[in-house]
């Protein structure tokens, strides 16, 4: 089929308003397609189908920056100059947190992560797999805020070590309850001393469930006389909060008591950890 020019049109295929015999705009008619790599490249940074996304009004990046990094800076100087007395216990795990989430606002974080546990002791002694539950929480964060336990465990570890323990009773305390007050199953732990109680040796013996844990009274002391430790401190801790002893607790001390006692190995005390403080069967004169 023969194509016909219309009349109309001047010299450059153009009518009066511009357009040509197909009704394209005349300025745009030799424009080459648009690229695709641009195409690509304008939806990196934001565009799609190579039209901006409405995001609405924004804070300027360098404003948010600035905003961001000043809360930070605030905050780390507070706890320059007035130690962690000067801050929350969601302010401190927030600090803490600049460190492991370097590029977000960590304080939502910390806040969900003690509405979750209930107290930042709490939250140091969690489960890892409870830790990944609190949004915001991955396995690298939930990783490096159990280093922090274990590193706050071995400093309390190091005031014990080679001193007479019940000279710091106390720090025997606060050891204990680092090491098993938020624990969700039931340990039996022994410190064996040497003769001047001094500690040798701090030992898991046993794991349980939830409200119990197997113990073997001969294993206990047989342990004993390996580190040829001459008295023990047993220490348990209950899941459920309450420190009170059972009666299953109270006979299970006087056995191993009496399988030590021939043998020349004291039993100091038997201390019971929970979240909401900690019994001594010495201190309840059960023993």
């Amino acid at each position: 089929m023969t194509s016909r020019r219309r009349p109309d049109l001047n010299e450059k295929g153009l009518d009066e308003q511009g357009l040509n015999d197909e009704g394209q705009d005349g300025e745009n008619q030799n424009q080459k397609p648009e690229d695709e790599r641009t195409y690509f490249a304008d939806s990196r940074q934001g565009k799609t189908r190579g039209r901006p996304l409405d995001t609405g009004p924004a804070t300027p990046p360098a404003a948010a920056d600035e905003h961001f990094h000043g809360h930070r800076d605030r905050l780390r100087q507070r706890f320059r100059e007035g130690g962690d007395r000067a801050l929350a216990d969601y302010e401190l795990l927030e600090l803490l947190l600049f460190r492991l989430i370097p590029r977000r606002d960590t304080k939502p974080i910390a806040k969900a992560l003690l509405a979750r546990f209930g107290s930042l002791p709490e939250v140091l002694g969690a489960p890892t797999h409870l830790l990944t539950e609190v949004k915001g929480v991955g396995d690298s964060v939930a990783t490096d805020l159990k280093l922090v336990a274990s590193i706050a465990h071995r400093m309390l570890k190091g005031e014990l070590k080679g001193r007479q323990v019940l000279a710091s009773w106390t720090s025997v305390i606060e050891y204990c309850r680092a090491a098993m007050a938020f624990e969700a199953r039931e340990q039996f732990r022994v410190l064996f001393l040497d003769k001047k109680n001094a500690l040798i040796a701090d030992e898991v013996q046993q794991t349980g469930t939830v409200d119990h844990t197997p113990v073997y009274p001969r294993e206990v002391v047989k342990r004993a006389l390996e580190l040829s430790a001459t008295a023990l401190i047993l220490v348990h801790n209950h899941p459920s909060g309450d420190p009170t002893p059972s009666r299953a607790d109270i006979e299970m001390t006087k056995l191993i008591i009496d399988t030590a006692r021939p043998l020349g190995i004291t039993v100091h005390d038997h201390i019971i950890i929970g979240k909401d403080g900690h019994a001594s069967l010495k201190g309840l004169k059960l023993i």
